[in-house]
């Protein structure tokens, strides 16, 4: 199935990490996204931790778009499995 979008979930300020969802069909996949990823998506400008959803919303259909491609290709990792993206899932 072809993964949605799910719902922002929050900012992790000790790990550094934004976590949200995505739905394939009915079954919701957990998700991450460093903030240092975010921060390259967006030239590298540092983000306050009060403005990250806002930020994860800006770039909400790129970060979407590579954990599709990274759950297509089953790259799930962690217990529950799941996708994190690092800065290096954006580098081309």
């Amino acid at each position: 199935m072809t993964l949605t979008s799910g719902r922002y979930i929050g900012h992790e300020y000790d790990r550094m990490i934004v976590l949200f969802s995505m739905q394939d069909g009915a079954k919701e996949v957990s998700c991450a996204i460093s903030t240092s990823a975010m921060d390259f998506l967006e030239g590298g400008k540092q983000i306050r931790s009060e403005q990250r959803e806002a930020q994860f919303i800006r770039l909400r259909d790129r970060i979407e778009a590579c954990a599709a491609s990274k759950y297509r290709a089953t790259e799930l990792e962690g217990n529950p499995r799941g996708i994190v993206l690092r800065g290096i899932d954006f580098r081309t």
